[in-house]
């Protein structure tokens, strides 16, 4: 491939991180003038913000009226923690597992609540398990989709609308993105940091009226530490999913994530985020059609990623090379554009396979994203010239 001159323009943003995600277009600290700073999160004004940020996630996420939103610690992986340990156990389970943190979900139920009857539905990068293979007569975890892989599920009706126990997902890069079917969903977790741009350490958690009966009707037979208690006594710790959070949060961090949320009441709600990143997808995928050193991880078009987008690199030359020099290959592509600050954080994860990944869900403008495509193949003529 014969080297191209570096591009002239880059990217007004080159932040294409998968998490912590670039902020919303036009956010400045001034947004965040009016946070509870210096205040107890129990105080009334402390309180009330929390709760502002529950009922406007309730709202732009047009949750069934019966569900309920909480704030929780330690992220979304605190989060899906919190769901595990206290509801699983009481049937058997089935766990899917296609990407890094499915994998790491399926490893804590088998490895660490020892959960006897935990089947593991698994699948390699690039595709998904065998969804028509899910017992829904037993509970089931699941990642909707994949940050890792790139790989999403196109939707739920392999989920049993009649289901006998509770579905458990790790919806973190998918909500706000993608269509979800709330019906379908027990619980449902995610993060600040990733379609909305806020900030990290914050996890939400959403049940539905059967995931409140499964933590009011049973007692997991393991010790629960306290950041993961969400019933006393046999009855739900209502407080949390009315602003009394378990342990202190980051009042900052709460009003980031209330402006981000105002910021997509003012775009169009969340059709207008569906739209954004579906948009932000069609730019990649209209360049890899037309380019041909790299493809997506994902196998079915149908699967793939609308804001966590995993690229293999094809070119055969590079392709043939051992797995560690294709790794060393990637990394020059991504140490290149963070030098040229065209592009920063797009490296593969360190568990998922050797390639790309670019973040283009609702806070990614399409114009940046258009501007980096040049700088990709930029980067990849000039480290392919070093291998001659």
């Amino acid at each position: 491939m014969t080297a191209i001159t570096k591009p002239a323009a880059r990217p007004s943003n080159p932040r294409f991180s998968s998490g912590p995600c670039t902020k919303r277009p036009g956010w400045s600290l001034e947004g965040l003038k009016n946070a509870s700073l210096g205040r107890s999160h129990r105080s009334a004004e402390g309180k009330g913000r929390l709760k502002s940020a529950i009922d406007k996630t309730h709202k732009l996420l047009a949750l069934p009226d019966d569900y309920i939103v909480g704030i929780v610690p330690a992220s979304d992986t605190g989060a899906v923690e919190m769901a595990l340990w206290s509801m699983l156990g009481q049937r058997g389970v089935d766990m899917l597992a296609w990407e890094s943190f499915g994998s790491g979900w399926c490893a804590d139920v088998k490895n660490h609540l020892k959960i006897e009857n935990a089947r593991v539905i698994g699948a390699d990068y690039g595709e998904l398990p065998d969804l028509n293979s899910v017992d829904c007569s037993r509970d089931v975890v699941f990642t909707w989709n994949g940050t890792t892989a790139g790989v999403r599920v196109p939707d739920a009706k392999w989920i049993d609308d009649h289901r006998e126990g509770i579905v458990i997902c790790d919806a973190t890069s998918a909500v706000f993105a993608q269509k979800m079917d709330w019906d379908k969903l027990d619980v449902v977790t995610f993060s600040w940091q990733k379609v909305m741009g806020g900030e990290g350490a914050h996890g939400m958690i959403i049940l539905s009226p059967r995931a409140v009966d499964r933590l009011e009707s049973y007692t997991p037979p393991w010790p629960l530490p306290k950041i993961f208690r969400l019933a006393k006594n046999d009855k739900l710790i209502a407080g949390i999913f009315k602003g009394a959070t378990i342990n202190t949060p980051s009042m900052l961090a709460v009003e980031d994530y209330i402006d981000a949320l105002d910021w997509a009441e003012s775009i169009g709600g969340l059709k207008a985020l569906h739209k954004r990143a579906d948009g932000n997808l069609k730019v990649m995928a209209d360049w890899v059609g037309k380019t041909d050193w790299i493809d997506f991880l994902a196998v079915d078009p149908k699967t793939r990623s609308n804001t966590s987008v995993c690229f293999k690199i094809t070119d055969p030359d590079v392709a043939a090379l051992p797995e560690d020099q294709q790794a060393k290959f990637a990394k020059k592509i991504v140490s290149l554009l963070d030098e040229e600050d065209a592009a920063y954080d797009i490296g593969s994860y360190r568990d998922a396979p050797v390639g790309l990944r670019i973040w283009t869900g609702a806070t990614v403008e399409a114009s940046d994203l258009e501007a980096l495509l040049p700088w990709l193949d930029w980067a990849f003529a000039t480290v392919k010239a070093e291998m001659s």
